[in-house]
Order: C-alpha cells, then sequence, then structure tokens
C-alpha cells in the first residue's frame, strides 16, 4: 500500500474534499471511490482535508469534539492508500471564498485538481451550492465533478459515532469507524487513591478537542511508551465513592503492570464498556468491584483476540 504525501505538484489530479472527521467507513468509501477513478484515468489521487473544524473559525466560542485529533486523522487518510493528503489550514479568508472562486483558484490552480469526487451530502465555498451548480462551476474553470456512488452497505457518519460514543456503546461506535476509538494523553499525577484501592491508575490528560465517551469503566488495550500493547480497565468519570467533585477523570488500571509512567503519552484503544459509573458503599466494596472490572476486562479483551 503507498503512503500518502503531503507534497502537491500541478500535475493533474483526481480528488475529494472534506473535513473527514475520524475517518470511519464511509468517508473509505468515498476515498476508494477517489483511487479508483484516479485509476482508470491514470492520475494521482488526493484527499484534501483541514487542519481545524471550520466552525471553529467562524465561531470563536464553538468547542469541537473531535473523533479524531490533527495528527490521527492524518494518519488514517494515509492508511486508505492515496497518493496525496494535502492539509489545508481553515483561514476566515478561505471561508469567503465562493465555491466557483474555491474551485479555479485553490483546487485547480494551487493544487492541481482536474476531476472532483462528490459526495452526496457533501458543500463547500461560501453560500453553498447544488450539485448541478458544482457541476456547472466546475466546467467553466475545468474541473470535472463527478457525483460519488453510494456503495457502502451500512449508513456511516461521524454524527452517528458521536452519538454512540455519547452513550457509552464503543462496540457500535468502533463498528461504524472500522476501528477501535483510541484516546491519547500524557499520563499526569493522580491522588493516589487507586494504590489504596489495591487498582493502581495512570490519569491521562486527552487533547482538549477530543470526544469524550460517556462515563463508565471500559475495557482498552493500552499502547505503551516502548509500542508494547497491554490490557487495561479506563475509568472515564467523577469517581463519587472517593467525593472527587465535579471534575472529570480519565484513570486506567494496566493490568499485571508496575512501573512508574509519570511524564509519558499513552494511547487507549477502547474496546467494550463495562458498566456504568456507580457510587460504592465504602473503598472496600469498590475494590470488590473493580476485581470484576478487571476479570470482565480479561474476558471481553481475549474475545477481542488481544494478544499482549
Amino acid at each position: 500500500m503507498k503512503a500518502a504525501t503531503t507534497t502537491q505538484s500541478s500535475a493533474a489530479k483526481v480528488a475529494t474534499i472534506g473535513f473527514f472527521d475520524g475517518v470511519h467507513l464511509g468517508h473509505r468509501c468515498l476515498i476508494s471511490q477517489v483511487c479508483d477513478e484516479a485509476r482508470r484515468r491514470s492520475m494521482p489521487s488526493m484527499v484534501i482535508t483541514f487542519d481545524q473544524h471550520p466552525r471553529k473559525v467562524l465561531d470563536a466560542d464553538y468547542q469541537p469534539q473531535l473523533l479524531s485529533t490533527l495528527a490521527e486523522k492524518e494518519a488514517l487518510l494515509r492508511s486508505t492508500g492515496v497518493d496525496v493528503c494535502h492539509i489545508m489550514p481553515f483561514t476566515r479568508e478561505l471561508s469567503m471564498l465562493t465555491a466557483r472562486e474555491f474551485m479555479q483558484e485553490v483546487l485547480r490552480d494551487q493544487l492541481g485538481v482536474r476531476v472532483l469526487v462528490m459526495g452526496y451530502d457533501h458543500r463547500f465555498g461560501h453560500g453553498g451550492g447544488t450539485m448541478e451548480k458544482y457541476v456547472a462551476w466546475g466546467t467553466e474553470v475545468g474541473i470535472e465533478v463527478v457525483r460519488a456512488k453510494e456503495l457502502c452497505r451500512m449508513k456511516a457518519s461521524s454524527s452517528i459515532v458521536r452519538r454512540h460514543l455519547a452513550e457509552g456503546n464503543v462496540e457500535e461506535a468502533n463498528s461504524v469507524l472500522g476501528y477501535a476509538y483510541s484516546l491519547t494523553g500524557r499520563v499526569v499525577e493522580g491522588r493516589q487513591m487507586g494504590h489504596q484501592l489495591g487498582f493502581p491508575t495512570a490519569n491521562l490528560h486527552p487533547a482538549d478537542d477530543k470526544l469524550v465517551p460517556a462515563s463508565g469503566v471500559y475495557a482498552v488495550e493500552v499502547a505503551m511508551p516502548g509500542g508494547e500493547h497491554r490490557m487495561g480497565m479506563l475509568n472515564i468519570g467523577q469517581r463519587p465513592t472517593l467525593h472527587n467533585g465535579t471534575d472529570t477523570t480519565y484513570e486506567v488500571h494496566i493490568l499485571d503492570y508496575e512501573g512508574d509512567l509519570y511524564g509519558q503519552t499513552l494511547t487507549l484503544s477502547l474496546r467494550s464498556r463495562i458498566r456504568s459509573e456507580q457510587t460504592f458503599a465504602s473503598l472496600q466494596a469498590l475494590s470488590r468491584q473493580l476485581a470484576l472490572d478487571a476479570e470482565e476486562t480479561r474476558r471481553v479483551l481475549a474475545a477481542h483476540d488481544f494478544k499482549q
């Protein structure tokens, strides 16, 4: 599989454009059509996306809840086999270009796009437009606009993934994404209560714009700093038994592991929600439940063919 590149040239290309948050199966279906169309025409394939959510530029108060950070999105796009992955800075000036201006000045003149594959519900340019208008504007500026075929067997969208995650249904979210949803963060100092309970945890600080699933306990695969993968159980919530207040914490207990991870970066791939957040009558009751959670985590990850 070819690795995508961020370089650009005047060579004629077949492209598609979008924000591609999460790069789910619907996105991959579209990109696959771009690659097929490019091969048929003996042209390079290109995916054009933005460095930040357009709404964040247009609305200073908007706080996006993204399925993928920019680095994650770029890696996912590269994995599709597209020839060129172009990350475009989204600015207020760019947002003021009409669709026709954008097609001529950016897509054609700067990026060399000669064929543009568009999904059914995608719109771009100040004021938007209909598919018929995009085709007409493309004809005027020298870009052939092709409507993507609806080949995917399932309904896939970023909003569906967000809804599943907000409900804690990570397995359903993963089925739409085509991979396990992940959280990456630096390990920061916590309150050390996990040690007292017999289940020491690494406290994570995930990216601010990244969507965090519903509170609860999750079975996760932990990518360690050295590349090793281990089983873990992640707790997302306010730890009501420990009177944590309103602060949400992200704590992962790595099974069968002892070591200092402060300052290190971990990536957690969420496989299943074990249970919702609960309040226990005592620390002893909480510790007993954590032992049950650990056993369930082992069972769930074994069912997902986890190999440590």
